[in-house]
């Protein structure tokens, strides 16, 4: 099974930026961990500060891998682009994100993802992308 994860703006700085809400651990470290705790995965990796570079990689992973873990960060709730890109794919794509969303600022109570994709998954740190990659293997 191969499964893209694409994270958005500032998830370049897991493990320095708020510690308290992000945890202490980078994401590179975190992907390694993933990697061998799921084997007969191949993973691909990508993270961007930039909107339209996004979107490209969702169309490059969107009609032929098994599935994608997004998490759009600030673009999720602003980006309509990466909606109207999920929903042009064929290739599921599950919404993760490391804070509970709706515990935080009434304007990250929307996502311009969530109804493009399989499903969401949010408030259990970086064990949310565990979760999503499990709900992708159907476990």
């Amino acid at each position: 099974m191969r499964i893209a994860i694409i994270n958005g703006p500032n998830l370049n700085l897991l493990g320095k930026r708020e510690p308290e809400v992000y945890g202490s651990t980078s994401f590179e470290q975190y992907l390694e961990l993933l990697k061998h705790k799921y084997p007969q995965v191949q993973f691909a990796y990508f993270q961007s500060n930039v909107e339209g570079e996004l979107i490209s990689k969702i169309q490059e992973y969107g009609f032929d891998w098994d599935g994608i873990i997004l998490n759009a960060a600030a673009y999720t709730h602003t980006s309509v682009g990466i909606g109207d890109a999920i929903k042009a794919i064929q290739t599921p794509v599950v919404e993760v994100h490391i804070s509970n969303i709706w515990a935080r600022e009434s304007f990250r109570h929307h996502s311009y993802v969530s109804s493009n994709a399989k499903g969401v998954i949010a408030g259990f740190g970086l064990l949310s992308y565990d979760l999503a990659v499990d709900s992708l293997l159907g476990k």
